[in-house]
């Protein structure tokens, strides 16, 4: 090999190993950037963190009903199985709602997982209110564990009466490798 090939040779591997820290830096970020996106815009519906509020002092509008649909995916990365338990509920605006999301881990090692919500249509985002979820906090499953996640909600009275239909989804995350690069006071077991 001549020294003109192998300096040509070690340029291209300095190359690719700065290319491939910068992709492993880009995916890293996706979900913070992500949710900063979402934050800043509005867009694609995300909803906020819990809301604070005492459900007995909401009035239920029993002569409405509203129909509030689930749709669960796996970013493409995540090999997490998750599904919402029921595709949707019929619900009367101001009544607190109680749903639950199947998930499992069918790997061979502990994992970690995010969902990340959006509401369609994005109108509907400031009436839509969840009061636990868990999206709230990142999901821990041991190898081969399964859950049924709780979220509980209710949409306000005051959405617009154009409004009949909500669909609520959410995109898991594989964020194994970020909850591990924070510190955490959390217990893995």
């Amino acid at each position: 090999m001549t020294e003109d090939t192998a300096a040509k040779t070690k340029k291209t591997v300095r190359w690719l190993a700065v290319l491939t820290v910068a992709m492993s830096g880009f995916a890293f970020a996706l979900v913070p950037l992500y949710d900063l996106i979402c934050d800043i815009t509005g867009f694609n519906g995300k909803t906020g963190g819990p809301y604070d509020f005492d459900p007995a002092t909401v009035e239920v509008d029993a002569n409405r009903e509203i129909k509030v649909n689930f749709i669960a995916n796996s970013n493409g990365g995540m090999p997490w199985e998750f599904r919402p338990i029921e595709g949707g509920v019929r619900i009367h605006p101001g009544e607190l709602r109680e749903v639950k999301f199947y998930v499992r881990n069918p790997t061979d090692r502990v994992m970690v997982g995010r969902a990340i919500p959006s509401i369609i249509p994005t109108s509907a985002t400031d009436y839509f209110h969840k009061t636990e979820c868990f999206c709230f906090e990142e999901q821990v499953l041991q190898p081969g564990e399964e859950a049924e996640l709780p979220m509980r909600f209710l949409v306000a009275p005051e959405l617009p009466q154009t409004i009949q239909s909500i669909s609520l989804s959410y995109a898991l995350f594989d964020i194994t490798d970020m909850a591990r690069s924070k510190p955490s006071n959390r217990q893995e077991g």
